[in-house]
């Protein structure tokens, strides 16, 4: 695939929503590679706006899950075969190619960024240089059944074999409690899942084992995730899959699997991203919709309640000859008006103003969606830790989620599997300084 070759840009009086210039981009042709599937997808239906509103015309060249889209784009820079403009990106996967991003101050000014949250923003920098304009928030929070935990005869089981009411759990602990007390109920329910592979596993250990105290790394850079806090998670995770709490095939789940399990009925309690919330409560794809409410991560022992956050974003190739052209397309994709309509299909908006009328129509809903809304706020303020912000993140993860799996499973104890992921990781740092 080669570069294609600089447009003839038409400056006139015309100009789309969220765009400060009034460059008309005639004859303009953009590519983009994007993330697809679920709530992603309503976005891209506005392009043609876009389109209308500024004479470029926007060909999606590829859309997929995050972790298909990340191995692309990976391939497709190592490889140099880049032939488009606008990507998809995440916090924890654009540090592995920054170099080959366009640097983005120069093409938004200070007013066009000021409306972002300051933090969030800063998700998409590396040492103060801005690479990616953030789309969306993620932290999870945790879904569950209603009708099962204020079933009078589930309440009444739980207490005599637990000696304490069966609530929204509180910490880690009740947590298990609750999740192997559903899957011995003997109907086709598992207590709780999670994704279990790839980048997807990784995340979720790392808030694990900080909830349990410790980390992946030292102040000094050190690996530590070796240490009591890793063990803990994993024999946490160990323990809940031995029980049969979790699905026999959790291994083999990413995103839309441990969604379509909830959905259908299958789990009891489990973490998950807010972008799901409307789907989950619609009643055309889900069984369960009306039947759930959210809360915070239950508490860790360390006090601190798991809280992975991520940012979703957009990014500019440097091998795009439309650069302007391209950040149009970003302006208006990441605009108040876009961001709103988002946000009303579960998605975490990541302006300002928006994030704060969000809030204030929540007062409007119904009770579950301002439980919602006002959860994930408290973990968006309180819990949201993303990981560290090294080109590194995405490799250290492919060399520790085969070994999570291992242990899940029991072909590995805790401490064996991650004596060996310590050791490989700290290999794999040193080589790539």
């Amino acid at each position: 695939m080669g570069l294609h070759s600089e447009q003839p840009v038409k400056a006139v009086k015309r100009s789309a929503t969220g765009i400060s210039n009034n460059t008309f981009f005639e004859g303009v042709k953009l590519k983009a590679t994007l993330i697809g599937g679920g709530t992603y997808e309503s976005l891209y239906e506005s392009i043609h706006k876009f389109e209308q509103e500024t004479g470029a015309k926007v060909e999606i060249i590829f859309k997929d899950n995050n972790y298909n889209l990340d191995k692309k784009l990976k391939n497709d820079f190592i490889a140099n075969k880049i032939d488009y403009d606008v990507i998809s990106t995440h916090s924890s996967q654009f540090p592995g190619y920054a170099d080959a991003l366009e640097p983005l101050e120069h093409l938004f000014t200070e007013d066009e960024l000021r409306d972002f949250s300051p933090s969030i923003l800063n998700a998409g920098k590396i040492d103060s240089r801005l690479y990616m304009i953030p789309r969306l928030a993620d932290i999870g929070v945790y879904y569950y059944r209603t009708d099962l935990f204020y079933d009078a005869t589930n309440k009444s089981k739980f207490k005599n074999e637990y000696h304490y009411d069966l609530a929204p759990p509180r910490t880690l602990e009740q947590l298990k409690d609750i999740s192997i007390f559903f899957a011995k109920q003997g109907t086709d329910l598992s207590g709780t899942q999670f994704a279990g592979k790839e980048e997807a596993l990784s995340g979720r250990f790392m808030e694990l084992t900080q909830a349990f105290g410790g980390d992946f790394f030292d102040d000094k850079k050190n690996i530590t995730i070796n240490q009591t806090g890793g063990l803990r998670a994993a024999q946490y995770l160990r323990d809940l899959y031995v029980a049969g709490a979790m699905p026999k095939g959790v291994i083999d789940f990413l995103w839309d699997e441990v969604e379509n399990n909830f959905a259908n009925g299958k789990i009891v309690i489990y973490s998950d991203w807010p972008g799901w919330y409307s789907t989950l409560d619609d009643p055309k794809s889900s069984k369960v919709a009306g039947k759930f409410d959210v809360i915070r991560a239950p508490e860790g022992p360390s006090g601190i309640h798991p809280g992975w956050g991520g940012v979703h974003g957009f990014a500019i190739t440097k091998a795009s000859k439309n650069k302007q052209a391209a950040a149009a397309l970003i302006k208006f994709l990441t605009n108040a008006e876009n961001m709103t309509n988002e946000s009303k299909l579960g998605a975490t908006p990541v302006r300002l103003s928006v994030w704060d009328q969000v809030l204030n129509d929540a007062k409007k809903g119904d009770q579950r969606k301002q439980n919602f809304y006002n959860t994930l706020n408290i973990a968006l303020k309180e819990d949201f830790r993303t990981p560290p912000p090294i080109k590194q993140w995405i490799p250290l993860s492919n060399i520790l989620y085969p070994y999570l799996q291992k242990i899940i499973i029991g072909d590995m104890s805790p401490k064996e599997g991650l004596d060996a992921v310590a050791k490989r990781i700290t290999e794999m740092m040193n080589q790539t300084k």
